[in-house]
């Protein structure tokens, strides 16, 4: 029998984002599937799977990108294909905004402003309050209410948020929305 690989899935793969999800991964006794960055993302989802299954830990965080394209891009085909993966197990989703070019967007159980508080409303790309309730516009997060995540937090742009989310402070607001997404799931390996 194959032991479900515990997975959080993460809608940003710039080198920004890459350098703020690797940081957070190695905090919190987890892995990065590093070679998932990419603006667009490069991997297919079942190459993606592969690599998954090959990491030393769990918790495995895993980045998908569209680079703005417009409808169901390559980063989202491959997120679908690794959320639907008998040998995955979805923990959460982070849903990361964007300014997309067609206002495509998501629901979100709770945000993260730049500021670190926690919100019902959307945030932009820059970790700042939106007025709308439960939602978030991102060039990412097409499919996201397909994959019926156990839960979806919303944040800016991944290691940027007007440099509130900089690697070199050490990534708080995408470490904050790893550490509700595992506290929610019941994930019981984490530290830091």
């Amino acid at each position: 029998m194959v032991t479900k690989r515990k997975v959080i899935l993460i809608t940003d793969g710039d080198v920004y984002a890459n350098r703020a999800v690797e940081l957070v991964a190695r905090e919190i006794g987890g892995r990065c599937i590093s070679m998932s960055q990419g603006n667009p993302s490069r991997y297919t989802g079942l190459e993606l799977v592969d690599l998954i299954k090959k990491a030393k830990n769990d918790p495995v965080l895993v980045m998908f990108d569209d680079s703005g394209f417009m409808g169901e891009g390559f980063g989202e085909t491959a997120m679908k294909v690794v959320a639907s993966h008998p040998d995955i197990h979805v923990l959460g989703i982070i849903a990361v905004a964007s300014k997309s070019r067609r206002e495509e967007w998501t629901k979100v159980d709770v945000c993260i402003d730049r500021d670190g508080q926690l919100t019902e409303n959307g945030v932009d790309k820059f970790g700042a309050q939106e007025f709308e309730i439960g939602k978030i516009t991102g060039d990412t997060v097409y499919c996201i209410d397909e994959l019926k995540a156990p839960i979806v937090v919303g944040i800016g742009d991944i290691g940027k948020m007007s440099h509130q989310d900089d690697f070199k402070k050490g990534a708080p607001i995408t470490k904050l929305a790893v550490q509700i997404i595992l506290e929610r799931s019941g994930f019981d390996g984490i530290r830091g």
